[in-house]
This record gives structure tokens, sequence and C-alpha cells, in this order.
């Protein structure tokens, strides 16, 4: 556009003689160069004044588009495969002619890092893709840190030798691996018990060819590899839960290992992710203090408990009685005075849903607890006396039936009485 404003004096002068028509042409011919030297020193020291096709580009209107990622990156040690397809915007394009594809570090320069036709292969690259269906597809093994750089696709075709000068592939280098990515389906800030979801782990995988393993906390699910829609590969293992409150809190930790070096080697990484689930009220319970028997006139505590995410909205207490239940206070604790007995219950309610406790027994000692205890004492004093009289009777038993002493036999010794006639 300024090489047009520059020449517009050329254009329309109007000279008689061959000097003038010289100087003019001089002059417009210095403004000329005047703006492309402008615009030159923009695009070289400015980049981002200008746009992306003249930044790399300069003024040279791009005769080759590709489409790749843009900017990828790779893995030290592994390979790299770059999703690319062509489109030549030069009529001098033959398919019907050898189709060659060259790539570069540097778009300006005939310093060729690989060439199809077999000249040149530095990086032991190889185009993957049919170069006669626009598909430049290309593996990149055995990256090495020192390889990260700004690359750019070439054709070389019959008349065309056009080199993609607006369209670099930014490849980064790494020496560690990548974590892992954990996802929730749904809303991982409002997830809530009987909800079905899906808890998918998943890796990149710059190399579809030796893809990472991946293993977690969950149930072990075979893994896949899948392309995206951009052309390159992600690894994922996934599971299908329907959450509980027992989910709740539960840390989910997913590895990764890449292999690299032909196998021989791993690089590792681990993500972790702690699932926060909301669940109406469980484990609701009532107890009552001092004790489930009282006389009337005695103060008694009622005292609520459950456990529910968000925390427990409202307690509330029930006195059931045989019309029906009687919504008699509200809150954690009841405290009141004794006057009847009976059975009582409490309800815990939040956002989510509520729950009943099982009852607890108030018993009023009155006239049948004492009739009760009464009977009770006659019973153990019943026991009591029955054990005394066996204990009693025994005793009396040993003595009148104690063997008698049997006398003891007097031994005499022989004599012999002589009788004499007198």
């Amino acid at each position: 556009m300024g090489s047009r404003s520059a020449l517009s004096p050329f254009l329309f002068a109007v000279v008689k003689d061959g000097s003038t028509v010289s100087r003019v042409m001089m002059k417009s011919v210095m403004a000329a160069l005047s703006v492309l030297t402008v615009n030159m020193f923009l695009s070289l020291f400015f980049p981002a004044a200008v746009s992306g096709d003249e930044a790399d580009c300069g003024s040279v209107t791009p005769p080759l588009r590709i489409t790749t990622p843009g900017m990828m990156e790779a893995l030290s040690g592994s390979c790299l495969l770059i999703p690319c397809s062509y489109e030549p915007k030069d009529s001098t394009y033959d398919s019907s002619k050898t189709i060659n594809g060259v790539w570069r570090r540097n778009w300006w320069s005939a310093s060729n890092i690989f060439h199809s036709d077999g000249s040149v292969n530095i990086y032991k690259l190889s185009i993957t893709g049919n170069l006669k269906d626009k598909d430049c597809t290309t593996l990149f093994p055995d990256l090495q840190t020192s390889y990260s750089d700004k690359y750019f696709f070439r054709i070389e075709n019959a008349l065309l030798k056009a080199t993609a000068c607006a369209d670099s592939l930014q490849i980064s280098v790494k020496d560690s691996a990548w974590s892992p990515s954990i996802k929730v389906s749904g809303d991982l800030k409002d997830l809530k018990e009987e909800e079905s979801v899906s808890i998918t782990c998943s890796a990149q995988t710059p190399c579809p060819h030796s893809p990472p393993e991946l293993t977690w906390s969950l149930q072990q699910d075979s893994q896949r590899t899948e392309k995206n829609p951009d052309g390159t590969f992600t690894t994922k293992i996934q599971e299908n839960i329907i959450l509980s409150d027992t989910h709740d809190g539960d840390n989910i930790t997913c590895s990764v290992r890449y292999p690299v070096d032909g196998g021989n080697r791993k690089k590792a990484a681990e993500t972790n992710l702690t699932l926060s689930v909301s669940y109406a009220p469980k484990d609701t319970s009532a107890s009552i203090s001092p004790s489930s028997v009282v006389s009337a006139g005695t103060w008694v505590e009622l005292s609520c408990s459950s456990r529910a995410k968000p925390p427990v909205r409202t307690f509330t207490w029930f006195w059931n009685i045989k019309p029906g239940p009687v919504l008699v206070s509200e809150g954690q604790v009841y405290r009141f005075n004794v006057s009847e007995g009976g059975e009582f219950y409490c309800v815990a309610l939040n956002d989510l849903g509520n729950q009943r406790s099982p009852v607890v027994l108030l018993n009023l000692e009155g006239k049948e607890a004492f009739l009760l205890r009464a009977l009770l004492s006659l019973k153990i004093l019943g026991i009591v006396t029955l054990c005394t009289s066996v204990i009693v009777f025994e005793c009396c038993f040993r003595f009148f039936n104690k063997p008698k002493k049997e006398p003891e036999e007097v031994l005499y010794e022989n004599s012999v009485v002589e009788v004499r006639a007198s």
C-alpha cells in the first residue's frame, strides 16, 4: 500500500523532457524504497506490530499454507507425531508430478533437516502422511531438549518450491513428564449423593506409537488412546460411579509413566484430586439424660446428633403418642420438666433431605413403677430367702445325719484261772 503511494507521483507526472522524467522516477523509487525499508525494520525489530504472515514472511505472500497445532510439546527420549496438512496457493502446483516434503528450522535458510527424497535426514524424521492427499503428518523420533525450536514445512513439486513461512510449528522438548489430568463429569464444586458421574484420568500422548501407562486408586480399567480434533492424541482411563456419602473426602490418585529411550526408562508424574460430596443427614440418633426412668418434676435433656453435608439446618423433636406424633420442640437439645412419659424422636434436616432417629423411651416413675419395683424387690427377697433356707437345711441335714461314734473295743489279756479244790 505504501509502495503504491510512493509511485503515484511518477504515474501522474506530466513532463516534457527526459531529464524531468528521470528526476521524477528517481524520487518515486527512493520513496518506495524508504517505505519498504521501514516495513522491513518493523518486521525485524517489532514483529508484534505486524501480522504473523508479515513477521515470518516479510513482504512475501505465502505460496503455501499448512495446518498443524502450531505449538507442540514433546518428551526427551520419546517421539512426536506431528499432525499436518497443506494447501498450495500457487497455480504451478501439479499433484500429478512428484511431491517432496521438506522440514527446515529456518524458513529462509536452505539448510534442510529433512527431505523426503532421502537426500537429507538429520533427525531421522519420516512423513507418515500421503503427500498426494495433502497430508504431511510427520513422525519426529527420539527428541532431545536441544531440538526445541521453530520449524517450517516446505513443498517441492515440479515448478513449485514453496515454504509455509507463515505457519511455523513451535516444538518444545521437556525433560520431565506431564502430570496427568483428573476430571469429573458435572460440576466438581457441587457433587451430590446418588449422582452418577464419570471420573477420567488422561495424559498427553505426543508419541501414540509408545503411549504412557496410567494407573490410579480407583478400580483399574483398560486404558485407551484417543485422537483429538487437532490430530494430537490423549491416553485415558475412566470409571463411572454413583456417588454416596462414603465418597466425600476420597482422595483419587492417578499416576502416569512415559516410556523413553526405547522403553528402557520411564518418566513418571502423579496427580491427586479430593472429592467433595454433599449428602442428606445420616446416622441420626437421640439420647436421654439423666436416665430413661425419672420421677415427675425431674428435668430431662434429650439430645439429637447427625452427620450431614451441608450441616443440619434444623432439628425437630416429636412426642410419639397414639393419635399421632406431636411437634414439641426445635433445636438440637430439648430440655423439659417431666410430667408425662412416652416415646420421643428427633428429625434432622438439611438442603438435601431429612432423617428420623430411632425412638427413645422415657418412663415416668409412678404407682405402676412402684408396684413393679416392689414386685422386683419381693422376687429378690424370695430368692434370697430360698437360698438361705437351702443353706440352713443343708447345714441341719449334715449335722443330724452325722454318723455316731462307735464305743472303743476293750481288749483283755487271756488269763488262766486255776481252781483249786480246797
